[in-house]
Formats: C-alpha cells, sequence, structure tokens
C-alpha cells in the first residue's frame, strides 16, 4: 500500500513538472509583412486610384456642364427666371446624384477591402493555431503595439519571423 502511494506521487509530481511549450507572435509584423496582406493592399491601391482618376474625370465634366449652365441660367434670368431656376435646380439634382454615385461606390470598394483583410487576419489566425498544434506548442500569445498581452518574452520564445516566413512560404505555393 505504501508501495503504491510513493508510485502515484511520483506519477503526480511528474505529471505536473512536465513544462509547458509556449511561444508568441508580434500579429501586427506578421500580419503586415504577410504577401497576401500586401498583394491586397497593392490591388486596393490600384482600385482606389482608377477610381480617384474616373472621379476625378466626371468632376471636371460636370464643372464643363455646370458653367455652361450657370451661363445660359444668367441669360435666361432677365427673361424666364423660373426656366433660369429649373436649370439650376435640375444642376444642383445632378450634382447631389453624382456625388451619391461616388460615395456609394467609394464606400463599395472599402468594404471589399475590409472584408479581404479580415479574411486575411482570420488565414493568419488559423496558421498560427496549426502551426501551434504541429510543433507541440501548449500556447502561442498574440501581442501587439495596440494590445500587448506579452509584456516580456524571451526572444527564444519570438516565433514571429518563424511563422511569417513560412506563412508567406505556404501563400507563394498555393
Amino acid at each position: 500500500m505504501k508501495n503504491i502511494f510513493y508510485l502515484v506521487l511520483l506519477a503526480v509530481v511528474l505529471t505536473s513538472c512536465q513544462q509547458q511549450k509556449i511561444g508568441f507572435i508580434d500579429n501586427g509584423t506578421v500580419i503586415n509583412g504577410y504577401q497576401e496582406k500586401i498583394d491586397i493592399e497593392a490591388a486596393f491601391q490600384l482600385k482606389d486610384d482608377a477610381f480617384k482618376k474616373r472621379a476625378d474625370s466626371i468632376g471636371q465634366a460636370f464643372q464643363t456642364e455646370a458653367m455652361e449652365s450657370q451661363k445660359k441660367a444668367q441669360d435666361l434670368a432677365r427673361t424666364s427666371p423660373q426656366k433660369a431656376q429649373e436649370i439650376m435646380g435640375g444642376l444642383q439634382q445632378k450634382q447631389q446624384m453624382l456625388q451619391q454615385q461616388m460615395q456609394i461606390e467609394q464606400q463599395a470598394i472599402t468594404k471589399d477591402f475590409q472584408n479581404q483583410i479580415d479574411s486575411v487576419i482570420v488565414k493568419v489566425k488559423a496558421f498560427a493555431h496549426d502551426y501551434g498544434k504541429d510543433n507541440g506548442y501548449t500556447f502561442i500569445l498574440g501581442t501587439s503595439d495596440a494590445a500587448a498581452s506579452v509584456l516580456y518574452g524571451d526572444e527564444k520564445q519570438d516565433l514571429t519571423q518563424t511563422v511569417l516566413e513560412a506563412l508567406n512560404a505556404n501563400y507563394t505555393n498555393e
């Protein structure tokens, strides 16, 4: 009976002494260095530049039309003030419609970009999860400048570059 007690005690001591494998990742560095995010940002920049060019072109065309309409309205103001008001009212409606259309398009581009970035964040989290599981980690903590959950970490436990390199290698192979 005494031997069983010592055997159980030894088993408890050995299992409680097992060290947990813990690492940490700088989330901002991993996400900002992930090639897929960089590619998404580059594609978004192209879309945004094209949108701005188109908006400028539409704006210039409207300015030209507005100047012509204002001149016409001024000429008509003496003989037909009601017609001049109609021209200016139509011009204001067109301006509001164009502004609303541009705002809707800008919001759609921004929403698409945010959805893609959210998808990247989900992929990074899943990758870190799988990396930890595959490499025997009990915990992989995340930190960033905005939310510093790891106040100190031994550099040997910093998995940021390792995970980033593996993540980018996985992305280029897709």
